[in-house]
């Protein structure tokens, strides 16, 4: 699934940080959501297994993922794990953690004085 997130123009962000890592891990693992940011919605993808990290990408980015898909009977075949932009809706209610975007900054990472997580490593 990475590979065809990354495709898509996802961009793969480690969550090398204690900040990013907590983060991650308020998504639902291996599955697409996303979040409201400054510039619009930010989809989202959370591998906290393959890569420990998250995958971010803009409309047009989920938008080349959904249409990239084969066509069935006239439709697009589902994507395991990219659910509709309702049921995305639903998971964002339920979320009741702010998303602290100052976190996933290139000026966020503290350096090598703070602790860091391997992939799949959990609380």
């Amino acid at each position: 699934m990475g590979r065809r997130i990354a495709d898509a123009g996802f961009i793969a962000h480690p969550a090398d940080t204690t900040a990013r890592y907590a983060m991650m891990n308020t998504l639902p693992p291996g599955i697409m959501t996303y979040r409201s940011a400054p510039s619009g919605l930010i989809y989202l993808y959370a591998d906290p297994i393959g890569c420990g990290c998250v995958y971010m990408g803009t409309d047009a980015a989920y938008a080349y993922l959904v249409n990239s898909t084969p066509m069935v009977k006239g439709h697009h075949q589902a994507i395991k794990g990219v659910p509709s932009i309702p049921e995305m809706s639903a998971e964002n209610r339920r979320d009741t953690v702010v998303w602290d975007w100052s976190a996933w900054a290139h000026a966020a990472d503290p350096g090598a004085t703070q602790p860091r997580y391997v992939s799949g490593a959990y609380w």
